[in-house]
């Protein structure tokens, strides 16, 4: 039986690298690591009390905390996405794909080490921006989309933010953003490389299902917050 995931991961796909070749996104990131398996599952998530309710916390297993906050505007469509993920002293380490692919970094279009260029997936008028692990085409390109995490230690936070304009045919009523994340198992990962951002690591197109994704709620545009 299919997981949902193996379900997703060729429209997913599609859909994500369209996006990419259509247009080159302005995407302005900074990141830091602070230091002293695609399955699809969303975790759940949890507000604190914020008026405007542009912040929210998704909890995701083992402890690990993901803060996040959004600054969307409508004329210019486009949105401004802080978040800060927290991984405890208890937890293991764990590798977070949101530093796109090597293929890109290869071509010039991304830093690496830098955040990653958001995938877009639209249903109607919801669009769900994407910064994870991508499943292999079908056919293999000559250069695959090797995907890049940044690890992040127990007792670690990773701090991140970037700005996207929304690509999409109609106008957004509601936005989400998910990240992909696993444990790190060095095993399933290799070639490291130094950045200025912190050390990246390759990982095989088998990413795609072991990861899981963290998301947050739905955003509503109109009402400028997110949905209980």
């Amino acid at each position: 039986m299919l997981t949902e995931g193996a379900r997703r991961a060729p429209r997913l796909y599609a859909q994500v690298v369209a996006h990419l070749l259509r247009a080159a996104l302005a995407v302005v990131v900074t990141a830091c690591t602070q230091a002293a398996p695609p399955s699809y599952e969303k975790e759940s998530a949890t507000s604190a009390p914020d008026a405007a309710r542009t912040k929210i916390t998704v909890a995701g297993k083992n402890g690990v905390k993901l803060d996040v906050e959004f600054r969307y505007q409508a004329q210019a469509r486009s949105v401004e996405v802080n978040y800060q993920l927290h991984n405890p002293d208890a937890a293991p380490p764990l590798a977070v794909f949101d530093r796109g692919d090597l293929h890109t970094v290869q071509i010039g279009r991304q830093k690496l080490g830098a955040i990653g260029q958001p995938g877009f997936v639209t249903e109607g008028t919801d669009v769900e921006m994407l910064h994870a692990a991508l499943p292999l085409p079908d056919p293999a390109p000559t250069s695959p989309p090797t995907p890049l995490a940044i690890k992040v230690a127990p007792g670690s936070t990773l701090s991140g933010r970037f700005e996207s304009e929304i690509w999409s045919t109609t106008v957004p009523k509601r936005l989400r953003w998910c990240v992909g994340v696993m444990p790190f198992d060095e095993k399933f990962f290799d070639a490291p490389a130094r950045s200025a951002d912190g050390q990246v690591w390759s990982a095989p197109s088998a990413a795609a299902e072991a990861q899981q994704m963290l998301c947050t709620p739905w955003f509503d545009i109109a009402k400028g917050g997110f949905e209980s």
